[in-house]
């Protein structure tokens, strides 16, 4: 959409009030009015395009710029996952896992138990993927111990958001650390000293008092009927289950390590394009991995077990119609936020303050909070504040540790305050079956929270980086 013309200038001021009245809109036809949140999504989005001076024969361009990317990545991950849990749930799988846990951690710990599953899958499988194939676990283990569907969702979730956005391999963080010229292992160690605190605090914390606050009942997405469990069930072994959870997790790890051994040889293009590193790193895509997963499911939980292809087929059919709402409003979400990229208010916001002349990690942290804050995506506030910074970093004569701080204050800045305007956040509402008002006094207070917990051990890094680098 770069080649956009907008009818008029707005200014960053206009773009500012522009963002507020339909972020407020948005909000009155959900919350006031009762309408779907997808179709108060794109009625939003058209109207913030018309207002935006977006021409007319373009405004379906405009829409789909956020929607179609959104839709297409989540798509494939929510209905493999989906289909994935289900064949566990209906199964017994995940009361098989459920009893080990609580057997081996007691009911005190069995959601803490799920939080650092979480987080050891985190490394390498993206925020959303790692969600939908944890949701099984997450489920049954709060159906076990009762109370709160946040009181175990809450720390697996923030987990995963906790690994995606602090720690190298995951896009973010990688990208910054080439844009700001920082050492990507150094991130990676330090990102390490930064998540697993915040992931504490705001996760098992601040999410233990959510859960505690706000009594939410699981919600019956990956729920069969009564009759498929009765023709699933099967008790699986504890091992098959772990061989379910873990075989993405090293499938994607495969890719992720080939990608970073592609990164130390002297052609790392050349390197990806034999053949069979390329077939080892398509099977750690991670669509495919989930495929190859969902697939070894089939053999293990269905025919391994005698179970017809007939059943396996309507369970697999039985779990993509309710997730379909979670895809459609979390596609609508990225429309919103696309919308409101296409009109340059984050670029404009990010400009205004690189002019104020404030401490360069400071500065980073502001600009990437800010333009996450009034666009809604993570990776685009993460890439501005990184880009408009690079010459200051690169020409600033910071030491490693304080370079790679930077990089780490920036990327606190692009989880804060996640809202109507995420497409993650519309995941966690419908996944966690939380109405707009609640996911705004849960997730969004905790991903400001974690912005600001990872702000701080960045800066107390960048200050002792100071001392002795």
């Amino acid at each position: 959409m770069e080649d956009l013309v907008l009818n008029w200038d707005l200014g960053t001021g206009g773009l500012l009030l522009l963002a507020a009245a339909s972020i407020a809109l948005l909000l009155v036809l959900i919350m006031t009015f009762k309408i779907h949140a997808f179709l108060a999504l794109m009625i939003t989005s058209l109207l913030t395009a018309v207002a935006a001076g977006i021409p007319f024969d373009r405004l379906i361009a405009a829409i789909q710029f956020g929607f179609n990317p959104t839709l297409g990545s989540v798509m494939l991950l929510v209905a493999l996952g989906a289909m994935l849990g289900r064949m566990i749930e209906t199964s017994g799988g995940a009361r098989v896992l459920t009893d080990r846990l609580i057997a081996r951690f007691g009911e005190q710990r069995a959601g803490m138990a799920v939080g650092v599953a979480s987080l050891l899958m985190g490394f390498p499988i993206f925020f959303d993927a790692g969600l939908v194939v944890m949701l099984p676990i997450i489920y049954a283990v709060s159906r076990r111990l009762g109370g709160s569907l946040l009181s175990v969702a809450f720390p697996a979730a923030l987990a995963f958001s906790a690994m995606h956005i602090f720690v190298p391999p995951h896009p973010g963080p990688v990208s910054a650390s080439a844009i700001l010229g920082a050492d990507v292992g150094l991130v990676l160690i330090l990102g390490l000293v930064v998540a697993l605190p915040v992931w504490y605090l705001v996760g098992v914390l601040f999410g233990g008092w959510v859960g505690r606050k706000y009594h939410v009942d699981v919600p019956s997405i990956l729920d069969g009927s009564r009759e498929d469990h009765d023709e699933m069930e099967s008790n699986p072994s504890f091992g098959k289950i772990i061989v379910l959870l873990v075989l993405p997790l090293v499938l994607i790890l495969l890719n992720t390590g080939l990608n970073m051994y592609a990164a130390t040889t002297a052609d790392p293009d050349a390197f990806k394009a034999e053949p069979v590193i390329a077939l080892l790193r398509t099977l750690g895509e991670t669509p495919i991995a989930l495929l190859i997963t969902v697939l070894v499911s089939f053999w293990l939980l269905g025919w391994g077990m005698g179970k017809k292809g007939s059943l396996l087929d309507k369970i697999a059919d039985s779990a993509l119609g309710p997730i379909a709402s979670v895809v459609l409003v979390t596609g609508a979400g990225g429309m919103f936020g696309g919308v409101l990229r296409v009109t340059g208010i984050g670029d404009a916001i990010a400009e205004s303050l690189n002019s104020v002349g404030m401490p360069v990690i400071v500065a980073a942290f502001l600009i990437s909070l800010i333009v996450r804050i009034a666009q809604g995506s993570a990776t685009v506030a993460l890439t501005t504040a990184a880009s408009l910074m690079a010459g200051v970093v690169i020409d600033g004569g910071f030491n490693p540790v304080e370079t790679a701080a930077i990089v780490l204050a920036t990327a606190a800045g692009s989880v804060g305050f996640s809202h109507v305007n995420d497409s993650g956040f519309w995941l966690v509402s419908k996944f966690f079956g939380l109405d707009v008002k609640t996911t705004l006094k849960t997730w969004t207070v905790a991903q400001g929270l974690m912005a600001i917990i990872g702000f701080a051990i960045s800066f107390a890094i960048y200050l002792v980086g100071g001392m002795f680098g």
